[in-house]
């Protein structure tokens, strides 16, 4: 059974950083792509960011050149870098594997 745990969230301002983990149970993060999305309030949960079994990386284009996606193998767990945040960055982030969820991190920026 996977079980993803997301943290890292918090109240941040314009232009902050912050780091989100998402550590996994049941299945190595390093076996195939783990996926980071959001959803902020009233919108449908978009794609942020990937990174494959073999360390590729992908980005969402509002988020590249801001977010960088990591994992540590030792630690079952991915990253997501979130540098220079906005408000419109307002989310909760989930991370996906293999089709299974977290519970969300909940990120606001304030202006």
């Amino acid at each position: 059974q996977v079980q993803l745990v997301e943290s890292g969230g918090g109240l941040v301002q314009a232009g902050d950083s912050l780091r989100l983990s998402c550590k996994a149970s049941g299945r190595s993060v390093s076996s195939e792509g783990v996926t980071w999305y959001r959803q902020a309030p009233g919108k449908e949960r978009v794609f942020v960011a990937v990174i494959g079994h073999l360390g590729t990386t992908l980005y969402g284009d509002s988020v590249k050149g801001r977010f960088t996606i990591s994992r540590d193998n030792a630690t079952n767990t991915v990253y997501l870098q979130m540098n220079n945040l906005k408000p419109e960055d307002t989310a909760i982030y989930y991370c996906n594997l293999n089709m299974n969820w977290g519970q969300g991190t909940r990120v606001p920026v304030s202006s």
